[in-house]
């Protein structure tokens, strides 16, 4: 061999592997080659195992052509052991991965506060949303935007996460993003200060005849006093009724969910979960009392997690009517668990359940009122609210309460 430390890291990492407990499905080695194991199950820190490791670098040190990132090569053989569950809501992170989701989690991160996403067939990066208040609404970023460069470099062939690297990489204090926008000829260039953000969960507003508005965008560690902040100021309004919109909500932490629901019922079953071995847990909201007015939930296809745990509180106790489509069904808790290198690996622990006992897993929760998004908005970056017909339902249910 000519690389014997690369050689002892991969077989270190396949023993460090294997504390996570798991087995996994492989092909036998033999003494001149790979043969074909017909039966029986190869853990991943068996001799077969260490022995397969062997002849693949072997191959790779002796015919692979182009240059080899051995970081990368043992960051993608330990993301391969969570991916052979093959569940999709389990994964192993790479430390800077890591650190980056739970940025998201905690729900503020140093960057310039604009949300983009990426199509599909084209590549193009848009800006679909800018933060109030944030560097890059202050900079003149506007929805639908599109970002042709980051500090001079084209991103056209680049992944949204690492685009959306570049443009917080903390080796600079500013970025200069050039810009695409409908109707202008020429790009745009701004440069924008990169500061600390908290990001925005939670949107609100009194609509007409005392009607309140509050968008959950997503579940982070902010969520609950946004939310509360603008359940607070609205009823100070004179709020009468309320709408929650959960609609795109992907769902987040368990705790913030449940903090949120302390403001809409009283102390009473919230969600319970049960692990693998049939352990119960139980968490009940600490509220004083339940909503005392009309509400209405909005939902779709694209809530999950959190946002159905609230919809299916709401649902459950009769306290409020779903109003859209059938949710997404995720009805699966997640434990991550930071190892000693500073990576990090979640997965999959137990199933929830709603107060009355409901699982939604891959199911969802079907809304009291059924109602599709008019087919002419689903291409919309924005929609007002005035042609926003679920939304438009959700009022007219509320007018007859």
């Amino acid at each position: 061999m000519k690389d014997n430390k690369f050689l002892k890291g991969f077989i270190l990492g396949i023993l460090l592997t294997a504390v996570l407990g798991m087995g996994i499905y492989s092909l036998g080695i033999g003494s001149i080659g790979v043969r074909q194991q017909t039966a029986g199950e190869i853990r991943p820190d068996s001799r077969q195992a260490n022995e397969k490791i062997k002849v693949l670098k072997s191959l790779i040190d002796e015919q692979y052509l182009g240059e080899v990132d051995v970081n990368q090569l043992t960051e993608s053989m330990y993301a391969g052991l969570i991916n052979g569950l093959d569940d999709p809501f389990s994964r192993y992170f790479t430390e800077a991965e890591y650190q980056s989701m739970m940025e998201t989690t905690e729900g503020s991160y140093k960057g310039i506060g604009v949300v983009m996403q990426q199509d599909s067939d084209t590549g193009l990066i848009t800006v679909v949303r800018c933060y109030e208040g944030a560097p890059g609404a202050a900079a003149g970023i506007l929805p639908g935007d599109v970002i042709y460069k980051v500090d001079g470099e084209e991103v056209g062939d680049m992944e949204l996460s690492d685009v959306a690297a570049a443009i917080r990489s903390p080796d600079t204090k500013t970025v200069t993003l050039e810009l695409i926008r409908d109707g202008e000829a020429d790009y745009i260039e701004v440069e924008v200060t990169k500061e600390a953000v908290e990001i925005p969960a939670v949107s609100y507003e009194m609509l007409e005849e005392q009607v309140g508005y509050i968008a959950i965008y997503e579940f982070t560690a902010v969520t609950p006093k946004q939310f509360e902040e603008a359940l607070s100021d609205l009823k100070a309004q004179g709020m009468e009724k309320l709408v929650v919109d959960l609609r795109d909500n992907p769902g987040g932490l368990l705790t913030s969910v449940c903090e949120v629901l302390n403001n809409i019922l009283a102390e009473e079953l919230i969600v319970y979960t049960e692990d693998k071995n049939g352990n119960r847990e139980e968490v009940f909201s600490e509220g004083e009392a339940r909503l005392d007015i009309p509400l209405a939930v909005l939902v779709n296809g694209n809530s999950a997690s959190a946002s159905e745990i609230f919809a299916g509180a709401v649902q459950d106790y009769e306290i409020g009517t779903l109003v859209g489509t059938t949710t997404y069904g995720k009805g699966v808790v997640q434990k991550i668990t930071q190892l000693s290198d500073g990576s990090a690996v979640k997965l999959t622990v137990s199933e929830y359940f709603t107060p009355k006992g409901r699982s939604i897993h891959e199911t969802g929760i079907t809304p009291d009122v059924e109602i599709e998004l008019d087919e002419t908005l689903k291409t919309e970056l924005t929609i007002s609210k005035e042609e926003d017909n679920q939304l438009q339902k959700a009022l007219e249910i509320l007018k007859e309460k």
